[in-house]
Parts: structure tokens; C-alpha cells; sequence
């Protein structure tokens, strides 16, 4: 018998703050998440995937290096990077990590409650226009805005033979979305875009992009004089009990010189996690983390990610309306509910599964999928997960 299992989350009503969010287990908490294979279908290009599972562009690239980003093909296995060590900063308001291109927002903790932290990945400002570092905050909110380039950029399109207008106004031309928060760095912003494609890469004037989506979740939620720190930590380390895993994301030149694969960051970010350095016979593959820069947690004594083949399941991704759909189509199926404890889950993401065999899951993903209209994907689980 086929059965749904929904983890962390009793019942089908489903906030759309739930699709990346996480609770922590404690205030030392640092490591969120699971990392997901799923079989890409023929008409799915990377980002399709990734933006269904609210990852960016670079993250599921770096993390897919042999596959091509625009024609994966069918049946290939896609690696959904969905683990994230916390940065080393502060539990509190907005942390941006430049280096991994993605936002962290901790809500104020209710009274009773665990701290929550909730994720996107973001665009950043390119090499000659880097966003800039520093603690700041939220001076101002504005749905629908206007975007009045600086001269700067009005002279940089005119040489390019594409003038601005003096002021573009909101619409679905304008780039800044159809949701903007001013930071109190002048010029600065965390906005939409009516180019999605460039979240999770470093394509901006330095002002910070979001998916529409999740801009509009966090407009909602975040209320002016947020603190916002901006920070760069290209390499993460943190404890999950006793076992220790890292994370390495590619350096960039204009904010990070230093001579070749470097290690010094990667044993300070070590050594805060475990106050103590690595044994001999792990340094080679940190080493290679560091060099392959694929940003993806791994647990610091095995070599890969451990994913149980015998195993199947169906994922939707994270979306909200998406996971909406995926629950009224077990009542339609006549799937049994039942619960299960997948480990690292955002609150509210949604299994069907397991199967016997990839076969089994394939036909039901088919079946959701014609039910739903939506890409339903075949999945396994990182062993961590499980």
C-alpha cells in the first residue's frame, strides 16, 4: 500500500512560511536541512529543479558538475543541495553570506517557542560592483517601486547602445520586482526581479535579488529597522553531535586574495566548530573540498553522500501551492497518511513514499503529475536523512 508521509507537520494546511523554514534544535544549532537526489525529467533544465526546491543557481550547478545546467536529460540523478551549515554569526534578524549567496532571516523567537530560521538564495552584486560588507538595516518598505538608476549605471547601459529611462516604472520591465527593502547603506536593497535566472549568481549592481516568490514571503515578515549583517564566509564548519562537517563555496577575487587553495579560513572555521584540529587521515579530503569548492555539507570522514538506492520516494518541492496540490492528490488517490521522520526537513515539506522499487515510484509520480499539473519528481534520500 502506498502511503504519504509528511514530515514534522501534523495535518494539510501548509503556511507558505513553511517551504524554508527550520527549527532549531537549540541556540548551538548550526547545520539545517537534507541533501536530495531526485531523476530530472527530459524537459528540466538545473534551475527548473532549483527553483522548485528555492535553491540558485550556482548552488545546484557547483553541485551537478557533470551534468549540462540546460539539458540534463531524463533519468539523470540531481544532486538538491538542501543542507546549509548556519554562518558564524548571530541568530538574529537578516545574516547574508556573500560567499554562498544565500539569506538567513531568524524571526524573533516567541516565548515558549524554538528559534526558526528561514532561507533563500539570493543575486548579488557582480565582480566591479561587489555588495558591500557590513552591519546594517531596514529603513524602508515599498511594493510596486520605481527604480531610478544611478548615473553610473544610465552611462553604462548608454555605452552598451541600451539607455534607460530616468525612472522605470513598476511593472513587469522593472527590475527591482514588485518588492523592495531599502537598507540604510545608501543605494543599497533586497528586492525582486523580473530575472529570475540570476538568482544564485553574482549579476547585480551590488543591490541583493530574490526570487519573486521570496521576496514576497519576506516583505510580508520582516518589519523595517531589521538588522542586516553582510558578511563573507566562503568556508563553514559545524558540529552535528560529535561528527563534523564542512562546507567550502567558491572564493571570489574581489573580496578574497589569497595564493591558491588556502587553507588557513577552512582551520579557523575548524577549529571554532570542534576546538580541535583534524586527524591526519582527514586532511587530504578537506583539502579536496576546498579545492573542488561544490559547496555541498559533507560530513568530514566520508568521501561522498551517502544515498540509500533501495529507497524510493516522490518529492514536489517546496513550494507552497505545489505542496498544496501534492496533499489533495493523496486524498484523491486514496494514499494512507501517515508520518514520516526524515531528518533535517523544512517544516511542511511533503514525501510520498516509500516505494518497493524506482519503477513503483516513477508510475505514481506519473500519476500525481497528471493529477496536479505539476513536475513531480522521483526521489532518494541521503542516509543522513533517513
Amino acid at each position: 500500500m502506498f502511503k504519504l508521509f509528511i514530515s514534522l507537520v501534523v495535518g494539510l494546511v501548509i503556511s507558505p512560511l513553511n517551504a524554508t523554514t527550520f527549527t532549531l534544535a537549540n541556540d548551538e544549532t548550526r547545520i539545517v536541512g537534507h541533501n536530495l537526489i531526485v531523476l530530472s525529467h527530459e524537459e528540466d533544465t538545473l534551475l527548473d529543479i532549483a527553483r522548485r526546491f528555492d535553491i540558485g543557481y550556482n548552488e545546484i550547478v557547483t553541485a551537478n558538475p557533470e551534468l549540462d545546467p540546460w539539458l540534463p536529460g531524463a533519468g539523470q540523478r540531481v544532486l538538491v543541495p538542501n543542507r546549509f551549515i548556519l554562518p558564524d554569526a548571530p541568530h538574529k534578524g537578516i545574516v547574508i553570506n556573500l560567499a554562498e549567496m544565500r539569506l538567513y532571516y531568524y524571526p524573533i523567537k516567541k516565548k515558549g517557542q524554538l528559534q526558526q530560521v528561514i532561507t533563500h538564495p539570493i543575486g548579488v552584486g557582480r565582480e566591479g560592483w561587489t555588495t558591500p560588507l557590513g552591519k546594517t538595516r531596514i529603513i524602508q518598505k515599498k511594493k510596486d517601486p520605481t527604480w531610478t538608476p544611478p548615473a553610473s549605471i544610465l552611462a553604462e547601459h548608454l555605452e552598451k547602445g541600451d539607455p534607460l529611462p530616468r525612472v522605470v516604472p513598476a511593472g513587469p520591465d522593472n527590475p527591482l520586482g514588485a518588492y523592495a527593502m531599502r537598507l540604510a547603506m545608501p543605494g543599497y536593497l533586497l528586492h525582486g526581479t523580473n530575472r529570475p535566472f540570476g538568482v544564485g549568481m553574482r549579476v547585480s549592481h551590488g543591490c541583493i535579488r530574490l526570487f519573486p516568490e521570496d521576496i514576497e514571503h519576506l516583505f510580508g515578515i520582516v518589519s523595517v529597522n531589521t538588522p542586516v549583517e553582510i558578511l563573507y564566509q566562503p568556508y563553514k564548519a559545524a558540529l552535528d553531535g560529535e561528527v563534523l562537517y564542512i562546507e567550502a563555496h567558491e572564493t571570489q577575487d574581489d573580496i578574497d586574495v589569497r595564493d591558491g587553495n588556502n587553507m588557513t579560513p577552512m582551520v579557523s572555521a575548524i577549529l571554532k566548530a570542534q576546538d580541535k584540529i583534524l586527524a591526519d587521515e582527514h586532511w587530504p579530503y578537506a583539502e579536496e573540498l576546498v579545492r573542488k569548492h561544490q559547496g555541498i555539507v559533507k560530513q568530514v570522514n566520508k568521501s561522498e553522500i551517502e544515498v540509500i538506492d533501495d529507497v524510493w520516494f516522490i518529492h514536489a518541492g517546496l513550494a507552497h501551492d505545489v505542496k498544496n496540490k501534492l496533499s489533495q492528490a493523496s486524498t484523491s488517490l486514496n494514499l494512507n497518511d501517515s508520518f514520516w521522520p526524515m531528518q533535517g526537513a523544512a517544516e511542511g515539506e511533503l514525501l510520498i513514499g516509500p516505494f518497493d522499487s524506482q519503477e513503483e515510484a516513477t508510475n505514481m509520480a506519473l500519476e500525481v503529475s497528471q493529477l496536479t499539473n505539476v513536475s513531480v519528481w522521483t526521489a532518494l534520500l541521503a542516509g543522513d536523512a533517513l
